[in-house]
């Protein structure tokens, strides 16, 4: 029980982040028809951005919550102007275009973001410094840290926020008008160019503030961080329903816990020596050898079993409806 409850809560914390980057994926297909997916090089940036001011203001003496949190205020503007600028120079001229010819751009802007990010920041993996002290706390059994909660209540604060906007502003009614029918929300006086940029600014901040919890939660960032951390929460945002904004904050959450499940559960199922033969691994599991968990090794195939499941059984996700095609 003790290790149901762990990962559970390892779970939540990882599934919540997923959630927050699944948002700017159904955000934007629910509007476009558009899958970005160099919307995971976003999230990156955020990360290299925060890692960048995080490292340089470490030594300056401040609260190490205020380094935190302006290093963190530095990486959403220019996550904001990186998306933003997809949307205005790659997205929009191909607005009317095949649908393909948008999906090869946007495979095409995660590569040169990838390759922008290796020439400013290195290939390296780059360690954020822990200035931040974790305190660790036991529930039934479990361990929870103050990091891991201030992640799970930024992130549920975040979803929460962004539920209001799009159903309790002029703004929100504004995207759903626009996801509807983009043509007549035109009629109707609204401005689709400006909702939709609009879309991408609030999906690239999204993306940053995952990025730099991200990165302070696990302490390290890479150029390619954002391949495999884009491909989960587009797993979850088909999980949950592509196009639907509840659906992804579910899909992510659920795709967290189940990857930490499996993780943990196949570590203990899996509780074998890491040899290259079978007869020393035996040998030594006979002699009291070191044991390898191979949970975390399986953590990162969960993702992809979910999304095909999903896309086999319920192609529309756990929330999402079949619709018919736009005229």
């Amino acid at each position: 029980m003790d290790t149901f409850l762990q990962q559970v809560i390892n779970g939540l914390t990882a599934g919540s982040v997923y959630a927050v980057v699944a948002l700017g994926y159904t955000m934007v297909y629910g509007i476009i028809q558009l899958i970005n997916f160099a919307h995971g090089e976003v999230v990156m940036i955020g990360a290299m951005v925060a890692f960048t001011v995080i490292n340089a203001l470490a030594p300056a003496g401040l609260p190490p919550l205020a380094v935190v949190l302006i290093g963190g205020a530095c990486a959403i503007p220019v996550c904001v102007l990186v998306g933003y600028s997809m949307e205005r120079l790659a997205y929009r001229p191909l607005r009317h275009a095949p649908r393909l010819a948008p999906l090869i751009t946007a495979i095409g802007v995660s590569i040169i973001l990838q390759h922008l990010a290796l020439l400013i920041w290195s290939r390296n993996v780059l360690a954020f410094p822990q200035i931040i002290p974790s305190r660790t706390y036991m529930i039934a059994g479990a361990a929870i840290s103050s990091i891991q909660i201030a992640i799970l209540a930024i992130c549920f604060a975040l979803m929460a926020g962004l539920a209001v906007l799009v159903y309790r502003t002029r703004l929100g009614t504004a995207m759903r008008a626009t996801a509807q029918n983009p043509q007549v929300a035109g009629l109707m006086g609204i401005d689709i160019n400006r909702v939709i940029a609009a879309t991408f600014v609030i999906g690239a901040a999204l993306g940053a503030v995952a990025g730099v919890l991200f990165g302070t939660y696990y302490g390290l960032a890479q150029y390619t961080m954002g391949s495999i951390l884009g491909l989960k929460a587009f797993s979850a945002a088909v999980l949950g329903g592509i196009g639907n904004i509840p659906g992804a904050m579910l899909g992510g959450v659920l795709l967290g816990i189940v990857e930490a499940l499996g993780a943990g559960y196949i570590g203990d199922l899996t509780n074998l020596c890491s040899y290259d033969t079978l007869a020393p691994r035996i040998e030594a599991c006979a002699g009291g050898g070191n044991f390898v968990l191979f949970g975390s090794n399986y953590q990162d195939v969960f993702a992809f079993i979910v999304l095909i499941l999903v896309l086999v059984f319920r192609p529309s996700g756990l929330l999402g409806e079949r619709v018919g095609d736009r005229a």
